[in-house]
């Protein structure tokens, strides 16, 4: 049926019921529901017989174009800000961010749809955010990365040390990875034990595809921390030069007085605060607790440190998996 034709039909409908014919032996006569009937009442009562008259269909036309000039502005924006640095009261960009800006700076009211549309033609796509601390400090990531670390990688080079990454976690029984298929609007299921435990690991990697490891039940301490440096450097024939965080661990008492006596054999460099991204083997612990703990259930703490070793003597043995943790873009700068 044409648009005249349907525009026809509305116009009649609220005719007779103005004329005292009842909503629903209207529909039945125009052959629509009463609901619809009902709805076009209400439209005439709001905006009388201009309310009824067809309206263009398709996509919004010239008045929703925002032009070259005010579309560059809001890439800059959408770039270079975050929604609530322009006082927006979102966190992320969103549909519904963007469509706020627009009315805002430009006084357009466009739909959500149009608002995709638009974000999809600039090339922005939805994506997971990094987090970043607000007391990350860029000028010291800038000297490590432009200064301290080629330093470091230099002097490795000279006495033929291994670089290693290092970073300890924790890991829970009800973490949960992945997704599962399930008939739409029926959430899947997952069964397992009610408890709730967990357990440690504390790793270090290399560009080079060596993986070193240790899985243990209780706190992180200092001697938790100097036992797996004994290990590191009994199971090394070069020296090690081991990069971790700021972790109050690892800059105790007791483990500087450890490593003063072992200095011929390994030496502890600290990342810039707040900065996790700079360190390959937080994409380790990303990859064992999706694998080793979230695809599946523990039944106890054994039955966890069972699972998290087993994955991890596999990945060992796999040195171009390792090598895969300095990929993404953030740690790419370590590959060499």
């Amino acid at each position: 049926m044409g648009s005249e034709a349907q525009e026809t039909i509305r116009k009649l409908a609220v005719q007779a019921v103005e004329s005292g014919m009842p909503q629903i032996e209207a529909g039945r006569k125009f052959g629509v529901a009463r609901g619809t009937v009902a709805m076009w009442m209400k439209h005439y009562r709001e905006g009388g017989t201009a309310a009824l008259t067809r309206k263009r269909k398709g996509r919004p036309g010239g008045k929703y174009r925002l032009g070259s000039s005010r579309e560059a502005r809001i890439i800059r924006f959408i770039t270079d800000r975050t929604p609530d640095q322009l006082k927006l009261p979102f966190m992320l960009w969103t549909r519904e961010a963007v469509q706020s800006l627009i009315t805002r700076q430009f006084g357009i009211n466009v739909s959500l749809m149009t608002t995709g549309r638009w974000l999809k033609r600039w090339g922005f796509t939805p994506q997971k955010p990094v987090r970043r601390a607000f007391e990350q400090d860029p000028e010291a990531i800038k000297r490590w990365l432009e200064n301290e670390y080629p330093g470091l990688r230099a002097s490795a080079k000279r006495e033929g040390a291994e670089i290693h990454w290092g970073d300890e976690m924790g890991l829970r029984s009800d973490h949960q990875a992945g997704r599962s298929y399930s008939l739409k609007g029926q959430t899947p299921v997952i069964r397992g034990t009610g408890k709730r435990f967990g357990c440690q690991m504390i790793s270090s990697l290399t560009n080079r595809g060596t993986l070193r490891f240790m899985v243990f039940k209780t706190k992180f301490r200092a001697g938790v921390f100097i036992k797996f440096l004994n290990r590191l450097i009994r199971g090394s024939h070069r020296k090690i030069y081991l990069i971790v965080d700021r972790h109050p661990v690892h800059k105790s008492r007791r483990v500087k007085r450890w490593l003063l006596g072992h200095k011929d054999k390994l030496l502890l460099f600290y990342l810039p605060a707040y900065a996790p991204e700079l360190n390959p083997d937080e994409y380790l612990n990303h990859d064992v607790k999706a694998n080793a703990v979230g695809r599946r259930r523990a039944s106890d703490q054994d039955d966890m440190v069972a699972d998290v070793r087993g994955y991890m003597r596999s990945t060992q043995r796999q040195p171009q998996v390792v090598k895969r943790f300095f990929h993404p873009e953030p740690v790419r700068y370590a590959m060499a």
